[in-house]
């Protein structure tokens, strides 16, 4: 083994080579003296040992020269190049012994400066790596890399969670997707253009009843498109968010235009004198009256519900008598329900006494008052309306009851049932039975009814079904208190 090193370092080629320089030196020396030995010395045998003694001699003065290079050259060298393997390993902080100050000396200490500068590097390149894993996995977006096949290299946890999600879903094979096979098909048009192009863009998805805002960038490398990193925002409740600002700009507008133009035009016939008689210019009078009425019972709701919303509405939380609350709000409606021909009916648990710890009593009359105007507006003569009050179910493990229970039932024509989801928004209005007419009201009671009912940290349901009415259900929590904290555990 070592005779097999021997052979192939570089003081083992430079000791044979020294050995047979020397043994041709000898061989050609002799070759030339030795006839003249024979004839002009008579023992020519002790010449013959003087050459031997000489190779032997010179061989052992080669073999010396050999090892003292071999300690100078090649041990450094070995160590050098251990120190290289080790730190191709990953040990950045191997270093080589400086024995001398020669070249051999000048070789280990510009290894170890080099050593030292990688070793600085990697550990600068590995700190910028965990700094921005870190920035990647605290981002609420989702970063997806994908190489120029459409194969994902590299994500943040919201990206798994997206690329999981979408993934799951069945997609109708395509040829477009078979080339991009790790691209999801709401990507796929982007990421085609990105990587045919090399340029920024972005766009915004509507896929699965949501919106994602997309921003796709090249990833090149010498002139050359070799990936696309996509930032992926969902977007869904800002879109809603604008689009309810958008209409709720319109509806404001429209819904303060009509008695605004209403209250022109008939002071302006009264201006013009177009009212003949007292009765004429009392009628005016009259609608003026009414417009102003209803416009300001807009402004009004507008900022009840502006105030509930931004949570500057306190709510007067004190023991509130329920049975109470349900009789007056009844009696109430009871003259208006028999002009309209309605009956109106208030059927109450009788024992116990329907009653909660904690809420703002003039704030639930306001919801009773809203749900019951609303109900009288659009049910028909002849037809019963019913409030109706209980104690809820108890919820397992609980021997109480956690909430009572209210209902307000019509026999109106119902709402459909594409609108149900959508009835608690803003100035929304729905199809044909609850369309405001001309005594409707400002179309943001049920808006402030669901505020008022989630200030109480309770729940409003609403079933209707065509030709056979609607039933609105209150569930207010009996223990506020105990209902906020389990909200909180």
């Amino acid at each position: 083994m070592k005779l097999g090193w021997l052979w192939r370092s570089v003081v083992g080629k430079l000791w044979m080579t020294i050995i047979v320089l020397v043994a041709v030196v000898l061989l050609i020396l002799g070759m030339f003296l030795l006839q003249y030995i024979d004839i002009n010395f008579q023992n020519s045998h002790q010449v013959k040992v003087l050459f031997i003694v000489t190779g032997i001699i010179g061989f052992l003065l080669s073999t010396f020269f050999a090892f003292f290079l071999s300690s100078k050259i090649t041990q450094p060298l070995i160590e050098m190049k251990k120190a290289a393997a080790s730190i191709s390993g990953g040990d950045y902080e191997t270093r080589v012994p400086i024995r001398s100050t020669d070249e051999i000396g000048d070789l280990a200490h510009a290894f170890n400066r080099m050593a030292h500068d990688l070793d600085s590097l990697i550990k600068d390149l590995s700190l910028e790596k965990n700094h921005l894993a870190s920035i990647l996995r605290s981002m609420s977006d989702a970063v997806i890399t994908f190489d120029a096949e459409g194969n994902v290299t590299m994500s943040n946890p919201p990206g798994d969670k997206l690329m999981a999600h979408w993934n799951s879903l069945d997609w109708v094979e395509d040829e477009d997707n078979n080339s991009c096979p790790g691209v999801p098909k709401p990507l796929l048009d982007l990421f085609g253009h990105v990587i045919a192009e090399g340029v920024d863009s972005s766009d915004k998805i509507h896929f699965l009843n949501g919106v994602w805002s997309v921003v796709m960038a090249p990833l090149k490398s010498n002139d050359s498109v070799r990936g696309a990193v996509a930032v992926v925002r969902d977007v869904t409740e800002e879109f809603k968010l604008e689009k309810l600002r958008r209409d709720f700009v319109a509806n404001v507008s429209h819904e303060i235009r009509t008695p605004l133009s209403m209250m022109q035009g008939y002071s302006e016939a009264l201006l013009d004198g177009f009212a003949d008689s007292p009765e004429e210019r009392d009628e005016l009078v009259q609608v003026i009256h009414d417009e102003s009425v209803r416009m300001g019972r807009l402004v009004k709701d507008l900022l009840d519900l502006a105030r509930m919303e931004a949570g500057h509405t306190e709510l007067k939380l004190m023991p509130c008598n329920i049975d109470a609350l349900a009789r007056r709000v009844h009696r109430k409606f009871t003259a208006y329900a028999k002009e309209r021909d309605i009956r109106l009916s208030c059927e109450l648990s009788e024992s116990p006494p329907l009653h909660v710890q904690a809420a703002d009593e003039d704030r639930l009359e306001q919801v009773l008052t809203n749900l019951l105007d609303n109900a009288l507006r659009h049910t028909p003569s002849g037809a019963t309306i019913t409030l109706s009050g209980e104690w809820g179910q108890p919820e397992p493990g609980q021997t109480e009851p956690a909430y009572v229970v209210l209902r307000i039932a019509d026999e109106g024509e119902g709402i459909p049932s594409d609108d149900l989801p959508y009835i608690f928004e803003r100035f929304y209005k729905a199809d044909k039975s609850r369309k405001r007419g001309s005594s409707g009201g400002t179309g943001l009671g049920l808006a402030i009814v669901k505020n008022i009912i989630d200030g109480h940290h309770g729940r409003i349901q609403v079933d209707s079904t065509i030709g056979k009415g609607t039933t609105f259900t209150i569930l207010l929590p009996v223990d506020l208190n105990h209902q906020l904290s389990k909200r909180s555990s």
